[in-house]
């Protein structure tokens, strides 16, 4: 089959940005299904996403904290991207950068006007707002310039609470608020031109989201590679699609015809876990997704993928992950349903 098109995502390099911001981008859109493929020994996978560092002319820069940047091309070779991004510009706040940067804004608003989904982060709302494509839009951008953006941009409603704004002509302005809420940019932009699912895998990745969890309530139960036993690979994709079901330990050593303890003991050598191990960690790893997708109750999360005791879910659950599954929720839920909102169209803006 032919391979699916990817996004370009156009990112804007200026002296005035900072190669951590910059390359953040980079590096996340880049590692979209690519790494979670890699961490659960699936094949090769290419990201859905194509992010270049543009520039006027595509020559070197050094970046406003020393770091050399070389793009990867100008703006005469590209002229319709698919996403435009503006990180940070550590320009002074209240300064106005028409003249300065007018052959930006010329370029920005030809992306617009070629369908393009124009992106700013923190004080890149600077020069997205001298577009004037902000005028009686909601906006957020960095605390330190939301006032004075406010007085140079009186038609824009300014929001320096909020950590993302979504909006525009078919929501096709989306912007960061202060600092490190650029990553909220970068997983909205996964959610919607590649999938919230993908979205949520680079979050639990990357530990995006909050510094007060151990990172085991973000690890994937089931990474790892495939096994090289061929007999025990036909039994991970068989429990893979059969993990709900009813002794599925026994049903796994007579699908392998061997005597049980030597498909116990081949097994944990291809996987590093027991086959009840396994099966375990096949369906808490069901019950995460149920628990940040679905509103259904703890205890009919355990009788869907296969456990009939919801107190030994429980206690199996928060010896995994490090969270109650109620704790779980509360953590990633949110998360979950605003990515999955931003990846649907709507005529309303959204926010969080």
């Amino acid at each position: 089959m032919p391979k699916a098109r990817r996004s370009t995502v156009a990112l804007l390099g200026t002296p005035a940005a900072s190669a951590g911001t910059l390359y953040g981008f980079v590096d996340l859109l880049a590692s979209t299904r690519r790494d979670w493929q890699i961490l659960h020994g699936g094949a090769p996978a290419e990201s859905p996403f194509e992010p270049l560092v543009v520039t006027r002319d595509g020559s070197p820069f050094t970046a406003m904290n020393g770091v050399v940047v070389t793009p990867d091309t100008s703006f005469e070779r590209c002229t319709r991207p698919d996403i435009v991004c503006i990180t940070d510009l550590m320009e002074e706040p209240g300064l106005h950068l028409a003249e300065r940067y007018k052959p930006e804004i010329d370029w920005l608003l030809q992306a617009w006007n070629s369908g393009a989904t124009l992106c700013s982060a923190c004080s890149g709302a600077m020069l997205l707002a001298s577009t004037g494509l902000l005028d009686g839009q909601e906006a957020t951008s960095h605390w330190a310039y939301c006032d004075l953006l406010a007085r140079d941009f009186p038609r824009t409603r300014w929001n320096p609470e909020r950590m993302l704004v979504v909006t525009g002509q078919d929501r096709r302005l989306m912007m960061a608020g202060s600092g490190t809420a650029w990553y909220m940019l970068a997983l909205a932009l996964i959610a919607r031109f590649a999938s919230p699912q993908e979205a949520m895998q680079v979050a639990r990745v990357n530990l995006l989201g909050s510094s007060d969890v151990s990172a085991i309530a973000y690890a994937s139960l089931t990474r790892g590679a495939r096994a090289a036993d061929p007999v025990v690979e036909r039994c991970q994709v068989w429990a893979a699609l059969n993990y709900r079901s009813d002794s599925p330990v026994a049903r796994l050593v007579a699908m392998s015809g061997l005597p049980e303890r030597t498909f116990k003991r081949r097994f944990t050598e291809a996987t590093g876990m027991s086959p009840l191990e396994y099966v375990h960690m096949l369906r808490l790893e069901e019950s995460k997704q149920l628990l940040e997708t679905t509103e259904l109750p703890i205890e009919a999360i355990a009788t869907e993928v296969g456990y009939q005791d919801a107190s030994f879910f429980n206690r199996l659950f928060r010896r995994k992950v490090a969270l109650s599954p109620s704790a779980y929720r509360r953590r990633f839920g949110p998360l979950s349903q605003q990515l999955r909102e931003l990846a649907t169209p709507s005529a309303e803006p959204a926010y969080c």
